[in-house]
């Protein structure tokens, strides 16, 4: 398959596109800088690389909300769309807000509307042009939910109503008008992503090497987390399977309460979890970032299970073995 993603450089996009490459994919990884012709002809270190084992990487300068050319588009099979602002990386202030908005909504319309031009694109030869991409698979969270306490969570419990729920739908809403194309889409709503090398793990854990680990405020609510390895996975997963469609959640089957993830991630690092950090602290430092750490959510990845698809890691320990003790 020829393959586009939408924040190829990133935590999860770039071990993806490794992974892609390797099953034999093609994969266009769009990038806001201007790219060269050397810059393709000779990519940057791995995992970004050409042949090798599989398939062929191209790096596409594109800057939303320009479009993608539709002789680009039309070649394409499959989209995956991991573009977005951080949500962790500080303070809500009313600029990161718009920023953690916009930097969605403006990807997310812009893939939507190259998509949609490609049927008045004119044909190069014959039997060329109007070729629409089978899949796109675009990225959400499992904010879309807001808070609930000790309820189950599944893809059919109705979203929230704070900020990152209202980030989330229209996030969704953009990505669902694909569908009025004739193109599947997959939203991904991801939990709390682990893994060594980014993602909130490392910071999570710096205060546990410095043994000022514990839980966060009173430690009784849910985490749900998923390795990133898994999140690889059902993305695989949901490329392979046109049955997979509308939202998925991207989480392990077995979430803990934050004071289990505490201990565990002690023991996993061999650092005692006993110094609990106060929730007035959390959110006298974070903001509206605190609240959403100090609520939790409890969320069942039931659609990618009746699928079938087979956990890595469904439970903690194994992952943060594997994470903080590879063989």
């Amino acid at each position: 398959m020829n393959i586009l993603i939408t924040g190829g450089g990133g935590f999860i996009g770039k071990p993806l596109s490794r992974e892609l490459l390797n099953s034999g994919h093609n994969v266009i990884v769009t990038t806001r800088r201007q790219i060269t012709p050397k810059d393709n002809a000779n990519p940057p270190s791995p995992p970004f690389s050409k042949g090798g084992m599989g398939g062929f990487l191209e790096m596409l300068t594109w800057n939303p909300p320009t479009l993608i050319p539709p002789e680009i588009m039309s070649s394409i099979d499959a989209v995956i769309n991991l573009a977005g602002e951080s949500i962790a990386s500080g303070r809500w202030t009313k600029r990161r807000k718009g920023l953690i908005l916009s930097s969605r909504i403006n990807t997310t319309l812009a893939l939507v509307q190259s998509m949609k031009q490609i049927p008045l694109y004119p044909p190069l030869s014959k039997g060329d042009g109007g070729r629409l991409p089978k899949v796109l698979i675009s990225a959400s969270a499992i904010g879309y939910y807001g808070p609930c306490g000790d309820e189950f969570v599944t893809e059919d419990t109705p979203p929230g109503t704070d900020f990152l729920a209202e980030v989330c739908k229209a996030w969704e809403a953009e990505a669902l008008k694909a569908e009025e194309s004739g193109v599947r889409v997959v939203l991904l709503r991801l939990g709390a992503v682990l893994e060594s090398d980014g993602g909130a793990l490392p910071k999570i854990a710096l205060p546990f090497k410095f043994f000022l680990g514990g839980p966060i405020g009173n430690g009784k609510q849910w985490f749900s987390w998923v390795h990133r390895d898994d999140v690889l996975g059902i993305i695989k997963f949901s490329l392979e399977n046109d049955s997979i469609s509308g939202p998925v959640n991207i989480t392990a089957p077995n979430p803990v309460r934050n004071k289990e993830f505490c201990t565990s991630l002690g023991n996993a690092i061999h650092r005692p979890s006993w110094l609990p950090v106060p929730a007035w602290i959390v959110k006298l430092t974070l903001g509206e970032l605190g609240d959403v750490l100090l609520e939790g959510q409890r969320v069942a990845p039931e659609k990618t299970m009746k699928e079938g698809y087979k956990f890595k890691y469904p439970e903690l320990n194994e992952a943060l073995r594997a994470i903080f003790e590879p063989e």
